[in-house]
């Protein structure tokens, strides 16, 4: 079976993304996790893919898939990506779309200096929502919040991390640093993605205030590991921010691949985020056929 796809791009988080608005194409976890892989398939963090509204006052459902072939909530940068997509597809002609996730409803928005700013919604502090089960332990008071501490399972036994932990649809921990350039993103990642206190894994940020309007960002992407951006890592970490006293309501996200635009008011508010959407190439792929098709 041969497939068209296209290959795009946001602050260098990249992805493809498969129009399934006619007929789905039923892809496997196997599958999925050929196509993102960058030796035997197409390569990227993500896959998306775009199917008709499933409900009335929903333009259309936004289905992703990480670089594991697992289904997961929210991903930022690929909504940005996900409304050009539609748009120069000729799928709308609506500068802005409501979308439903996995994670919730999302509104993208075209702007015209190119770049697509995505109401993110409201983030989520409930554990329950996150899903986050710290058990017995106690969370550390710091400006109007906390940070919780995870003992992580390292060479050196006992080491321990303070993270803000909330969900923007899909589950977070943010941890300070002082310089995200030296912070053991590829050693730290893992371990808090995996810690037993995040039943779904989590998404790992790794925040370096430089200002109250400027944060640098690393993140260990659940299922992907680490990409030159996350936008709801970028929304994340600003919420954070905020929230620890830390930042201003309108902060730059600098991460590896780009700069976004994050901003919030706080409260039950929504997080708005801004930045690039970029359509690299078009294609098409043929699925080998000694993958699984479960």
């Amino acid at each position: 079976m041969r497939i068209p796809f296209t290959k795009m791009q946001g602050a260098g988080n990249d992805f493809v993304v498969l129009d399934e608005t006619q007929s789905r194409f039923g892809l496997s976890t196997a599958q999925y996790r050929w196509l993102a892989d960058r030796h035997f398939g197409v390569g990227a963090d993500q896959i998306l893919t775009v199917r008709p509204s499933p409900a009335p006052g929903i333009d259309f459902e936004y289905v992703i898939h990480n670089a594991d072939g697992a289904e997961v909530e929210q991903c930022g940068n690929g909504a940005r990506c996900f409304a050009r997509f539609v748009r120069d597809a000729g799928l709308t002609q609506k500068d802005a779309i409501r979308v439903q996730t996995r994670g919730g409803v999302i509104e993208p928005v075209l702007n015209p200096d190119g770049r697509v700013t995505v109401n993110m919604g409201a983030p989520v502090f409930d554990p329950e929502r996150i899903p986050f089960a710290p058990g017995q332990v106690s969370a550390q008071p710091i400006g109007s919040w906390q940070q919780w501490p995870l003992v992580l399972a390292t060479p050196a036994q006992g080491t321990v991390v303070l993270v803000a932990v909330l969900s923007m649809g899909n589950p977070h921990a943010v941890q300070l640093v002082d310089d995200v350039d030296v912070a053991p993103v590829l050693q730290l990642g893992p371990l808090v993605e995996h810690h037993p206190f995040f039943p779904n894994r989590v998404n790992a940020g790794f925040m370096q205030v430089i200002n109250r309007q400027q944060i640098r960002l690393r993140v260990f992407e659940r299922g992907a590991g680490e990409t030159l951006a996350c936008g709801s890592g970028a929304c994340a970490a600003v919420v954070a921010g905020i929230r620890l006293g830390l930042l201003d309501g309108q902060v730059d996200v600098h991460t590896h691949g780009g700069v976004l635009t994050i901003g919030w008011a706080g409260g039950s508010a929504p997080v708005m985020m801004t930045g690039p959407a970029t359509t690299v190439f078009h294609g098409t792929f043929e699925l080998p056929d000694n993958l699984s098709s479960d």
